[in-house]
């Protein structure tokens, strides 16, 4: 079994958080020969993205309490399981609302790792602590949004885009053997009432009541949600108006993801140094201004494709800073509901990414507006979020 503090359980809990990047950026530059192969509309196809996060916004909701109870292993190979269940049917399916349904189920299951992650992490660690292992943990998962969408480019190249889902079966299948051998359980306390709807429901009540939780949370939805309005438009703006290849999408989609690596690493190290808030602020600013250059870019009717994905670098470094920031900041208060804290932080979060990639999806045509504003609207709110709850910060942490 591996223990707490050691690099392996960070790995392993790294790559457990790796499965909604690696299930959403792996596929993307496939986009377009779904389409053609399904004979489906963009709007349809870029639901696929869609119905992935609501599954996964669903299925957060249930995760948390349940392993508050039961613990987190046996909930995390359920998760797993059903994961590889739903991928396989992904890469047998025949229709586009068939895979649309599909990735609605897979995405249920994949929803198990996040939120279990950042569970363990409670029942090891707290505050600053707490922050620096979910900054490690983010920098390595972030080889995930990095090598997904090259290795997709190349699956999509050599095999096509049913290689990808059954890459991501047997990834799972490696994910249940390796949790089965070696994660121990972390759960010390378990909640003494069975879970059932009105158990969950004043859980999170207590939870929601919480205004610093409440800060926090609005923080990481706003930038969050930039992120998936990049990903929602990314594949038909850089192949169908900037005319990348499906290799080369991955490849100029790997740079960008390299800012999400960048900042969480940086984050990991200066976190102890200027602490939660002082990260948070940094990654605030980086957010607006990488949405701000991408309007810029689209104004000025620049037409490399570089023009919106070094932009968009800044961006995702400074989510790199947020996410686990403010995932530390709003855990901290509830070490006897990490499970439910976590899961209806990922529920919210993932629920306003599902709205804003839905937004940008259905407003695409001809331009890159939509995807620039999205992405830009979203920096500047995290931005604003961060300054107009600093006093609520304060006031937590001084309690």
């Amino acid at each position: 079994m591996l223990r707490p503090g050691t690099f392996a359980l960070t790995a392993l809990l790294a790559a457990l958080s790796a499965i909604g990047p690696l299930t959403t950026d792996m596929y993307l530059p496939s986009l377009p020969d779904i389409a053609r192969q399904l004979d489906a509309s963009t709007p349809q196809v870029q639901f696929t993205i869609s119905a992935y996060l609501i599954g996964f916004a669903i299925g957060q909701i249930f995760y948390g309490p349940v392993s508050d109870r039961h613990g987190r292993k046996p909930a995390l190979l359920a998760a797993i399981a059903l994961y590889c269940v739903a991928s396989l049917v992904c890469a047998l399916s025949t229709s586009i609302e068939m895979l649309i349904v599909a990735r609605g189920v897979q995405a249920l299951g994949g929803s198990g790792g996040i939120v279990l992650t950042r569970a363990i992490v409670r029942d090891i660690y707290s505050g600053a602590r707490a922050g620096r292992e979910l900054s490690l943990i983010a920098s390595v998962m972030a080889l995930a949004p990095v090598l997904a969408p090259i290795v997709g480019g190349m699956l999509q190249t050599g095999f096509g885009w049913r290689a990808v889902f059954l890459t991501l079966v047997a990834a799972g299948l490696v994910g249940v053997t390796v949790v089965w051998m070696l994660l121990p359980e972390t759960l010390n306390t378990r909640a003494a009432e069975p879970v059932s709807m009105a158990s969950m429901f004043r859980s999170y009540r207590v939870v929601a009541r919480n205004p610093s939780y409440l800060a926090y949370l609005s923080i990481t939805s706003a930038s969050y949600a930039g992120l998936f309005a990049w990903i929602s438009g990314a594949a038909f703006v850089l192949q169908g108006l900037y005319g990348l290849t499906p290799f080369d999408f991955g490849v100029a989609f790997a740079l960008g993801s390299l800012g999400y690596m960048t900042g969480s690493a940086l984050a990991a190290r200066i976190v102890v140094r200027f602490g939660l808030d002082g990260v948070l602020g940094i990654g605030g600013c980086a957010c607006a201004a990488g949405g701000l250059g991408m309007v810029t870019a689209t104004a000025l009717g620049l037409t490399s494709s570089l023009s919106l994905v070094l932009p968009v670098a800044v961006y995702l470094a400074g989510l790199g800073m947020v996410l686990p920031q403010g995932i530390a900041g709003a855990m901290t208060p509830f070490p006897e509901r990490a499970g439910a804290a976590s899961s209806l932080f990922g529920f919210v979060q993932q629920s306003v990414a599902a709205l804003c990639g839905a937004s940008v999806g259905w407003f695409l045509g001809q331009s890159a507006w939509p995807l620039t504003i999205g992405v830009a609207a979203m920096g500047c709110a995290t931005l604003g979020f961060w300054l107009a709850t600093r006093g609520i910060r304060r006031a937590a942490v001084k309690h």
